[in-house]
Parts: C-alpha cells; sequence; structure tokens
C-alpha cells in the first residue's frame, strides 16, 4: 500500500467514525486501530486530530459538490434535481436514523465545543444552500431563491434529528412525501401570455 493509500485510508476511516461516534469520542488509536497501522505510519501522515478532521472535512466537500454536480447532470428541470436532494433522506435513511445528518451533526459538535474548523464544517451547507438557491431560480422563484434553499435545508435537518431520535422509516417516508408536494405548491403560476 502507497503513502497516498494510507492517507487517503485514514482520511475515510476518520470520517466514518466522526460520523458514527464523533469527532470528540474518535482518539487516534481509534482510526489506527480500525486500520491496523502502527502509530508512527498514523503520525507520519497526521501530526493531529485536527489535521484529520480538515482533511475530512475537505473529503465531505469534494464528495458534496460531485454530488451536486451529478444530481444537475441527472435532470432536465429544475423540480428534478431539487428533488434529488429531498430524496437523499430515503436514500441514505438507514445511517441517519442511527446517526443523524452526517453535515448536521458535525457542524453541532464543532459549536459545541467551540472548534476553530466549524465554520468549514460549515461550508458543506453553503454547497447545498447555494445549490438550492441556483435550483429555485431556475425554478422561476428567483425572488425568494435563498429563502426556500433554507427553507428546505431546515425541513431536511428537523427530518433528519427526528429521524435519528425516534428511528422512525415510515415518519421520513411522510415527510419526504410533503416536501415534494411543497416544492409542487412553490411552481410559479404560468404568466397570462
Amino acid at each position: 500500500m502507497t503513502g497516498k493509500d494510507t492517507r487517503g485510508l485514514i482520511v475515510e476511516t476518520a470520517d466514518r467514525l466522526f460520523y458514527e461516534a464523533g469527532f470528540d469520542h474518535t482518539s487516534f488509536a481509534d482510526i489506527a486501530g480500525q486500520l491496523g497501522i502502527s502509530r508512527g505510519n498514523f503520525y507520519y501522515h497526521f501530526k493531529s486530530k485536527d489535521e484529520i478532521l480538515d482533511a475530512v472535512i475537505a473529503l465531505r466537500l469534494e464528495r458534496t459538490a460531485a454530488m451536486l454536480a451529478a444530481w444537475a447532470q441527472g435532470s432536465d428541470e429544475p423540480a428534478g434535481r431539487i428533488r434529488s436532494f429531498i430524496d437523499m433522506l430515503v436514500a441514505n435513511r438507514t445511517k441517519i436514523m442511527a446517526h443523524g445528518c452526517p453535515v448536521g451533526t458535525l457542524c453541532n459538535e464543532l459549536a459545541k465545543l467551540d472548534h476553530g474548523a466549524r465554520s468549514r464544517a460549515g461550508a458543506i451547507f453553503t454547497l447545498f444552500r447555494d445549490w438550492l438557491g441556483r435550483e429555485f431560480a431556475r425554478f422561476g422563484r428567483s425572488a425568494d431563491a435563498d429563502a426556500l434553499a433554507m427553507e428546505l435545508l431546515v425541513r431536511s435537518q428537523g427530518v433528519a434529528t427526528l429521524a435519528s431520535a425516534f428511528r422512525d422509516e415510515a415518519f421520513i417516508r411522510r415527510e419526504v412525501a410533503q416536501m415534494h408536494a411543497w416544492l409542487e405548491a412553490q411552481r410559479p403560476s404560468p404568466q397570462p401570455g
């Protein structure tokens, strides 16, 4: 295994453990133990837990950008692209019920710790907000595109939080159906010609 491969595996493992156990409750030893690597090999790649956190946030930003690009290619119309965001709750329901939203839980934990990386982690939400805002503008709602983007982010975070608390898949599916109906209600009326 090359050094680049080892570094990538450390970041992947840290990402999963930060999500499942939390950043504060995950140690170097936890990550190294999961990978079966020595501390020396581990410290060769990362000198501090904050360096790992920065790499995890960078990975999540990269993956989020790639997912948004795929959604943009996946539908010819903005409503279909916005539905991709909404449907993420159903697609990831098992993980969400077990651990909540990976972005929301990390941002919340870093805020509680008053950690310096809080704003960098929040940049993932900014990617979603900006993307949704652009899609709502294309949907014909330019004047309130950002407000609609924020409303959808708030609703999705609420669903993720309660789904984690109650571990109720039927609740997720009901809320997703309601978000789909809400989206259709936002469709601008055709202007008389």
